[in-house]
This record gives structure tokens, sequence and C-alpha cells, in this order.
């Protein structure tokens, strides 16, 4: 297929030998742009923030958050094409639409196969053009979608209290429950709508949950949450502004 335009992509992979050899691989097809890779969700969200990207060549066992977990949390996602070294994740890679799911060890061949499935779409009406922010940034969404028990639970962010860093999980507790999911608290942050606010390294809460504050913690319903003292000054700032 004649394409008027490069097809501008970006890899994403957390084992350098795998994204060095997706990077080689890109660079060998005349029809691809490679825009940048990197290592984790967070870059690839600022590469798409920055560009205007068609497709990712996307891992799915990444640390903090899934690959197949992050392309849920973007609300105009690129096309995809999943590399992974895990067949059980085919089913769900392919339920998010993805052009392609290309098993580790990948082959040229198969990589050449997966890139002209894409070329043969009409990317003009892939919105490649709009911004990929994550789901409820700019509150087109009020819910994300988190991993917990092997399950994808749709967590509403009105029903959110408070979110707490736990190393490398975080706990999320709501009205009703408390989900403890591998996933980077600054990962979360900007999938977060403006009525939420970091309060403490280890703490983001609903500023509508707030029931009173001092100068070093809020009440929210039963618990009591630190603030930290650098982010004490703009945590008053916000909620006067409120």
């Amino acid at each position: 297929m004649a394409m008027d335009k490069l097809v501008s992509c970006i890899a994403v992979d957390d084992e350098p030998p795998a994204l060095k050899l997706m990077e080689k691989y890109i660079q060998a097809i005349p029809a691809l742009e490679l825009k940048g890779t990197c290592n984790n969700a967070v870059d690839a969200l600022a590469l798409l923030n920055h560009n205007s990207i068609d497709l990712i060549f996307l891992d799915i066992q990444m640390p903090h958050i899934l690959g197949t977990d992050f392309m849920r949390t973007l609300s105009n996602p690129p096309k995809v094409i999943f590399t992974t070294a895990y067949r059980k994740f085919a089913v769900e890679g392919f339920d998010l639409d993805a052009v392609d799911y290309l098993l580790k060890p990948i082959s040229f061949q198969r990589f050449l196969k997966a890139v002209n499935k894409v070329l043969q779409l009409d990317l003009t009406d892939s919105k490649k053009n709009a911004i990929p922010t994550l789901a409820g940034k700019e509150n087109k969404n009020d819910f994300i979608y988190l991993r917990n028990d092997r399950k994808n639970i749709r967590v509403n962010f009105e029903d959110i209290l408070f979110v707490e860093s736990l190393k490398n999980y975080i706990k999320i507790v709501t009205k009703d429950k408390t989900i403890v999911t591998k996933y980077s608290i600054s990962t979360l942050e900007v999938a977060l709508p403006s009525s939420f606010i970091r309060i403490h390294r280890s703490f983001i809460v609903s500023k509508n949950k707030i029931e009173s504050l001092t100068h070093n913690f809020i009440q929210v319903g039963k618990y009591e949450l630190p603030v930290s003292r650098s982010y004490g000054h703009e945590v008053e700032k916000v909620l006067k502004a409120k």
C-alpha cells in the first residue's frame, strides 16, 4: 500500500536487548519513523504527549503496570503491536484491538508481517493527531481499570477516598473496598482527574472526601493521612481555591 506519510512509532520494553532489537527492526523499514524508545509506561506517556504517534510496539510484562493495562488508560490510543514472552496475554491483547501480537524471541520475518498489517490500515481515521492522555485526566472517563487478583476491576473515581503507595504497589481505598495492585503512584496520579491532590509522596486524596485538615494531617472519613512539608504549601493553596 502506498503511504502518503510515514507511520510514526515508538517502542516500549523494559529489557534493553529487546528494545535494541525493536529499534533495529523499525529502522530497517522505510515506511516506519521511530520517534523514540523507552523502558517504562511513564516515559512512554511523555513520548505520546509530545508526538503524534500512529503505532506502539509495546511489551506487556513491565514493572509497575502491564502493557495491556497501560493501553486501557489511554483515552485516544494509537495502534498497538504487543511484544511479549508469554502466550497467556494473547487473548487479552487482541481484546484491546491490537494489530498483532509478537511472541519473543521475535524474528524479522514475523516483525515484517505485523508491520504489513499496519500498512494496510487506513490510519487517517485513527485519531492519530489527538494527544493520547491517560483516561480521566481530561475528564473523558470517570473510571479506571486496575488489575487485582488476576482480574481487571473497574474503579470509579468518585468512589476513591485516597491512594497510598506501598513501594512497588499501591492501595486504593474506596468507600466500600480496598484494592492493592502493582502500579506506580506517580503513574496513577497522572491518570486521576483534578479532583484529586497529592499530599505526600505516599498519599493522594480526593478533595471532595476531605472532612478536616491541619498543617500536618488531613481527615478522610475514619482515616488520618499525613501532609508532608514538601506538599503542604501546595495543599493549602489548592484547597483555598476550591
